[in-house]
């Protein structure tokens, strides 16, 4: 298959980097519990900001935390966000707005599904 003056460590080379590039392709998406509740509240009630969503969470979100999710749901493509126009009772400031997107939207649909046939007693 290879010419005998092939150094072998080539070889060990060439067959790390297929290894390397098809484990980054075929990377799964995560979902964790925050982020699964911002999701279902996107997805029920359309953009909101960060504050929005606390409120809307019933205590599963806290003020420090769902800044952080939120970033890390727009870095992985889950959501994405727009500065509103300031409003005069938040105090001219403007708000991000966030929206769940389609790879999001069927994230979401995709652990929901397990989680109704792997614990069943939960999907009720």
């Amino acid at each position: 298959m290879f010419a005998a003056s092939q150094p072998p460590l080539l070889i060990i080379s060439l067959t790390t980097c297929k290894i390397s590039d098809v484990s980054t392709s075929l990377r799964v998406p995560t979902l964790s519990g925050k982020e699964s509740v911002i999701l279902e509240l996107l997805v029920r009630d359309g953009e909101l900001y960060g504050l929005q969503l606390v409120a809307a969470s019933k205590r599963r979100l806290k003020r420090g935390t769902v800044y952080v999710t939120l970033g890390r749901m727009e870095d992985k493509g889950y959501v994405t966000s727009r500065l509103e126009d300031p409003s005069p009772e938040s105090g001219g400031l403007p708000r991000r707005v966030y929206r769940p997107t389609a790879l999001g939207r069927r994230v979401l649909m995709a652990w929901t599904d397990v989680v109704r046939r792997l614990m069943p007693e939960f999907g009720r």
